[in-house]
């Protein structure tokens, strides 16, 4: 299944799940081939270089990535706290400069098949892969056995490129922790939202369509744009300063992120109350970036210390996101 997707900074960017042939335009091309959970630092210098084998050879450009994540099929669903599920992950892709995505399920049949295989029958005959660009820890095939260095020794045989990208600091200064997946995952269970996005290389960010509530917000003088976030979020509890994409354009906000212990200690909900903005935006899809935790969720005794904290909140959050 071939579908279009528009997507910010990108005039079209195309999904294809499963495809038996290339989607239309895509014969030949070069696939970074992985995860991507997060679009990450690392991940992006894979999708830079396959940008740039691209250019050399002339193809377009791609992502072969995989769905459900695998620790999850392995496992059992929920496994992974998912920083971007497969439409998040489809915007960040765009945004990197990707023209396209090709998700293959992962289910019991791709997960038994040998890593030779794998090359001859979904890279090969099936997708006519022209490249392919990697990161230095990627395994795919039958008991993993797929290892960077037989990914390079195959390409030889049946005649395609590839391209092996080692390990990407977390940060200029030295510092031996990768930007991976799992250290993003720490931080943001840990609340610490700067330090996921110095491993992301970009704020973390979820999108979610906005749902009706209970409306307390309103009655309490701070109206609120309510999203249920994939069940996988595992982002500490609390509130938040953060940003929020309307459209095109981005506004200041506050959020709460939790389960309103005050009220009912219901489903983990995110409630953000966005600054100078009005409007309906019931069953539309906003974008949320989480820029400063501000502090843990809490419970009051009273509806006159909950609306004193939500105002100082609000204050916290115009002054750090103005600076």
């Amino acid at each position: 299944m071939v579908q279009s997707l528009a997507a910010p900074s990108s005039p079209r960017f195309v999904v294809a799940v499963d495809p038996e042939v290339p989607p239309p335009g895509f014969e030949g091309a070069v696939a970074a081939i992985g995860n991507f959970d997060g679009v990450h630092r690392g991940h992006v210098a894979v999708l830079k270089r396959a940008e740039a084998v691209a250019r050399q050879l002339g193809r377009p450009c791609i992502v072969l990535t995989f769905e459900p994540h695998p620790a999850d099929f392995f496992f059992r669903t929920d496994t992974i706290f998912r920083l971007t599920p497969q439409e998040t992950k489809a915007v960040a892709l765009a945004r990197a400069g990707v023209e396209g995505m090709i998700v293959l399920t992962f289910d019991a049949a791709l997960a038994a098949m040998p890593a030779e295989d794998f090359v001859r029958e979904i890279l090969v005959r099936r997708l006519k892969i022209g490249g392919v660009v990697a990161g230095y820890d990627f395994h795919f095939g039958k008991g993993r056995l797929g290892t960077p260095a037989f990914l390079a020794e195959a390409g030889q045989r049946y005649g395609f490129a590839v391209e092996i990208v080692e390990r990407i600091a977390a940060d200029s200064s030295g510092s031996i922790v990768p930007a991976s997946s799992t250290e993003t995952r720490k931080a943001l269970e840990a609340g610490d939202v700067e330090r996921a996005q110095t491993l992301l290389g970009h704020p973390y960010f979820v999108i979610a369509e906005v749902i009706h509530g209970e409306k307390r917000g309103r009655d309490l003088g701070f109206p609120t744009a309510n999203l249920r976030l994939h069940h996988s979020v595992r982002l500490r509890h609390g509130i938040y300063a953060v940003r929020v994409r309307i459209g095109e354009t981005w506004y200041g906000g506050v959020a709460s992120f939790g389960t309103r212990p005050t009220f009912d200690n219901g489903a983990p909900l995110l409630e953000v109350y966005i600054f100078d903005f009005s409007g309906d935006l019931y069953g539309k899809m906003i974008e949320v970036a989480f820029v400063h935790f501000l502090r843990d969720e809490l419970k009051f005794e009273s509806v006159e210390a909950l609306v004193a904290q939500i105002n100082d909140d609000a204050a916290k959050a115009r002054a750090l996101l103005a600076d």
